[in-house]
């Protein structure tokens, strides 16, 4: 079902390039902007996982590492990859002081998932393996290839549809929309594209924090995770990359741009609130195999926890 959606997705996404393709140069330009697409959906299959990581100076790490948080965190990833009988992945740090992680990769034999410095020094150890459970969990439901894919094709619609509103005021017969054309899809496509991206992100989030925490073994660690991240990022720690490049936002397990956490139509990520619930009642009856037992509670936006030294 996932490689289906996959497939469905890409087209869309595909049919989205072609049409700001047509209101730039009419049928030529739909021509070339279907050869681009096919070729952005090659490139992005075999690299897109690498360009997300540079984007994000994301470092592999292993567990031989000087710090201790490094060394817990990847041998909590590596415990838990076993666990679910998947391939160890690689695991990556990146230097930026919001909490946050997302993992990638065209399949579980091609993973990587990326933790923020930020997520390391303010959650404790139970939370942080929480949250790459789910990143596992992502890796183990093949939404990887679909997420980054995404993410490559979503800023390329909105590059073109910027260029659509730059250049396409020509008088041309050949380009149908003219001026007018061009703000249409400037606008639309965008839109477009982002609709996509929630649709993927809302449902796959809800299903990677229920395996997550199949994976875990806490849902309420997860549960815990989410509301401290939440706060955090709305609280002051920016995220400047996603900021640069919103079009890899709904790659992360919360939303890394600066706003507000409403699952309403302009979310690429489900209100953390009923992810709580969700997790927290998953957890009801189950037994916490995690180092501590908790519930989730709220947090303070502050910045009590500083910088990642």
């Amino acid at each position: 079902m996932n490689a289906l959606k996959t497939y469905i997705l890409l087209a869309g996404l595909t049919a989205l390039f072609m049409g700001a393709g047509f209101m730039i140069g009419g049928p030529t330009g739909m021509l070339i902007a279907l050869v681009i697409a096919v070729g952005l959906n090659a490139f992005s299959y075999w690299n897109a996982d690498k360009i997300v990581l540079k984007t994000y100076g994301a470092v592999e790490v292993d567990g031989s590492d000087a710090d201790r948080r490094i060394r817990d965190y990847v041998i909590d990833v590596q415990a838990m990859a076993d666990r679910a009988g998947l391939p160890r992945p690689r695991v990556c740090v990146m230097q930026n002081d919001q909490p946050n992680a997302f993992a990638t990769g065209r399949d579980p034999e091609h993973a990587a998932v990326a933790a923020t410095t930020g997520l390391l020094s303010m959650l404790d150890r139970d939370e942080i393996a929480a949250v790459m459970a789910h990143e596992l969990a992502h890796v183990k439901n093949r939404d990887t290839l679909t997420m980054t894919v995404t993410a490559t094709l979503a800023g390329a619609i909105s590059a073109l549809a910027n260029f659509a509103f730059f250049f396409g005021g020509s008088r041309d017969e050949d380009r149908p929309g003219g001026m007018i054309g061009a703000i249409a899809i400037a606008i639309l496509a965008p839109f477009a594209a982002m609709l996509v991206q929630m649709a993927i992100s809302r449902s796959r989030e809800y299903e990677a924090d229920r395996s997550g925490a199949q994976i875990g073994g806490d849902p309420a660690a997860l549960a815990r995770a989410l509301q401290k991240i939440e706060a955090y990022a709305r609280g002051g720690y920016e995220n400047h990359q996603a900021e640069r490049n919103p079009a890899t936002a709904h790659m992360f397990i919360i939303n890394p741009l600066n706003g507000h956490g409403a699952d309403n139509l302009f979310s690429t990520h489900p209100a953390t609130h009923n992810r709580v619930e969700a997790l927290l009642a998953l957890g009801v009856g189950q037994g916490v195999r995690g180092r501590r037992a908790g519930t989730a509670v709220p947090v303070s936006a502050g910045k009590s926890a500083g910088p990642w030294a």
